[in-house]
């Protein structure tokens, strides 16, 4: 089925896999609106309709909504995380990152959801972390991905009967911004290099690297295709054998 002229929404658009995804789809033909809080950086990704948010806001969520009204695919890719050692996070902390990775996809998956119709699709990114405990540091991240897959799961049965597919992806170490600022943040928590942190969290993935935004991008879009109109309520894990 062709996918021209067809709308989806894309959060977290600026960097790394959410626009890489926006990209992706904007080749495919979609009619992409690509969401993030940086304004600066979201300008770069062409061909796109661009919406500065903030997603952990009430109110700009509803102009999330307003505009994904009625849309054929939603990408939740948009997260918040924050590293510390584990007996150093805050009720704060809990707060602001599950506004984000939580309470927002929670929000979006239910409004933007109710007004798809069927063969229509929903996509949240989740992470290997919600399956793997490997970096305390990142505890309260992990929890909430965990809680994405909850979330997914809920609405994949809430949806079924008209026809509108929900899944969740579990990558794992991905080639993004967001994953160099992790592994500097690691170093200087543990003290120690960023080539010792990266060298280590490879040996835990059995093809030996790490993924590219684009990989994931495309298992996406086959999500999104008919060739994946049989999953739904699945936590796919695309870690490179990390978790088995």
């Amino acid at each position: 089925m062709s996918h021209k002229g067809k709308l989806v929404v894309v959060t977290g658009a600026a960097s790394g896999i959410g626009q890489a995804t926006a990209i992706r789809l904007r080749d495919e033909g979609m009619r992409v609106i690509a969401v993030d809080i940086n304004k600066n950086a979201l300008e770069k990704v062409i061909g796109v309709e661009h919406l500065i948010a903030d997603l952990s806001k009430n109110d700009d969520r509803d102009r999330v909504v307003a505009a994904g009204e009625g849309a054929h695919a939603l990408v939740n890719a948009a997260g918040l995380m924050r590293l510390k050692p584990i007996l150093e996070f805050t009720v704060q902390d809990i707060r602001d990152i599950y506004a984000v990775n939580v309470e927002g996809i929670w929000d979006l998956t239910s409004r933007i959801g109710r007004t798809m119709t069927e063969g229509a699709s929903i996509i949240n990114l989740s992470s290997v972390s919600a399956k793997l405990t490997a970096t305390q540091e990142a505890a309260v991240y992990a929890s909430s991905k965990a809680a994405v897959l909850s979330i997914t799961r809920s609405f994949a049965y809430a949806f079924a009967s008209k026809g509108v597919r929900v899944n969740a992806i579990c990558p794992g170490i991905v080639d993004t911004p967001m994953q160099d600022a992790v592994s500097e943040r690691l170093a200087d928590i543990r003290g120690t290099t960023v080539a010792d942190i990266t060298s280590k969290r490879l040996t835990m993935v059995p093809l030996g690297r790490a993924s590219e935004p684009y990989e994931t991008a495309g298992f996406i879009f086959f999500l999104i295709s008919d060739e994946g109109s049989y999953f739904t309520g699945q936590s796919l894990s695309q870690d490179g054998g990390m978790v088995m």
